[in-house]
């Protein structure tokens, strides 16, 4: 293949990965795009070490392998908030979903319950899908047994930070996923 064909081929296979990530992040893919990735990266390492003569193709591809490692940054930042449980876009899909399973039919004196419901809904969820990811079983977590490690842990910490306002995230430290504190920012 000539070098006009392939950048031409790297452009449209990076535009495609860029698209492919986007959908992964926001969870319409279900698996990260690790196999056209791999294939992006074999075509700019087929042509890193060659002299390009033709300015143009020479130009064009630095900036499409400058757009790929931009967007690889990019995306090992994104990765790495999503195991730490603190990628914003995931957290605010994840409650979106368990808002539209439980779908309250209540009126609105009746909001603040359905509201720690659905905290916990979502903690609960957080964490069976945290222990999955450091194959860990997430069977036997139930709902009433983190409400019950919630509420021994209620009072300690509303002494330490001084209000009952505070909310609970899932985090994952030395390969173990963990329920964090927080206050609440509303």
């Amino acid at each position: 293949m000539a070098i006009a064909d392939d950048i031409a081929k790297l452009d449209q296979q990076l535009g495609e990965l860029i698209l492919k990530y986007e959908q992964y992040f926001i969870g319409l893919e279900k698996r990260e795009p690790l196999p056209l990735l791999s294939e992006v990266e074999k075509l700019v390492r087929r042509y890193t070490g060659v002299p390009i003569n033709n300015t143009m193709h020479k130009h064009r591809f630095n900036m499409l392998v400058a757009r790929l490692n931009t967007y690889r940054e990019h995306w090992n930042r994104i990765l790495k908030l999503m195991e730490e449980g603190r990628y914003s876009r995931d957290r605010f899909i994840s409650d979106l979903h368990l808002r539209q399973r439980s779908k309250p039919e209540k009126n609105a004196s009746e909001q603040g319950p359905t509201n720690a419901l659905i905290d916990l809904d979502r903690i609960v969820h957080e964490f069976r899908e945290a222990r999955k990811a450091c194959n860990l079983p997430a069977d036997k977590i139930t709902r009433e047994l983190v409400a019950a490690t919630i509420e021994k842990q209620r009072p300690l910490l509303a002494a330490k930070l001084g209000t009952e306002n505070f909310t609970f995230r899932v985090v994952i430290e030395d390969g173990k996923p963990k329920l964090k504190a927080g206050l609440r920012k509303h």
